[in-house]
């Protein structure tokens, strides 16, 4: 393997501090970008969809629910954890784009659904098969094997970080 700037940095750390163990800041820098990168790279996929992540995020929401492709704004605002009033901005827009429509709910009429129309349903139909895509390409780098420990791993440490992070000390 090549060295890289982590590694550099972590030398530095090393000679400068040698009673600190600085492993761990190299793996939360790597962690970092590549979250970055990834996130980058995800976001100018779904771009090319014509498709910002908040929207790409309602649409596969209301499309993975089934038939008949309807929440509550309070349902899809709770799975996307959004507030109420940060989910109603970004219906709007979606809907004045016409990819989703506001009905009164047929069982409780002040209550509202949200659904795909049947240009929501095409775009995210096809946005989520280039999504897919696009990912497999970003993890082109690790065999089978490798995405497996990988998914253990990765899960393994996001249950053991509290869901909200106290300051230190």
């Amino acid at each position: 393997m090549q060295t890289d700037e982590i590694d550099n940095l972590l030398e530095q750390w090393r000679r400068e501090r040698p009673d600190l163990d600085p492993t761990a800041m190299a793996l939360v820098a790597r962690l970092l970008r590549v979250a970055r990168r990834v996130g980058r790279a995800v976001e100018a996929g779904l771009e090319a969809q014509s498709l910002q992540t908040g929207w790409f995020d309602v649409l596969s929401a209301l499309r993975r629910s089934g038939e008949p492709y309807r929440l509550s704004p309070g349902h899809l605002a709770a799975a996307l954890m959004l507030s109420t009033g940060g989910m109603t901005k970004r219906l709007d827009g979606m809907e004045r784009g016409g990819l989703i429509k506001r009905t009164r709910d047929p069982r409780d009429r002040r209550a509202l659904k949200i659904g795909l129309t049947g240009r929501g349903r095409a775009l995210i139909d096809t946005a989520v098969a280039e999504h897919i895509e696009n990912e497999e390409r970003l993890l082109s780098g690790l065999g089978r094997r490798e995405r497996a420990e990988l998914e253990r791993l990765l899960r393994k440490l996001d249950a053991s970080l509290p869901l909200r992070s106290a300051p230190p000390g």
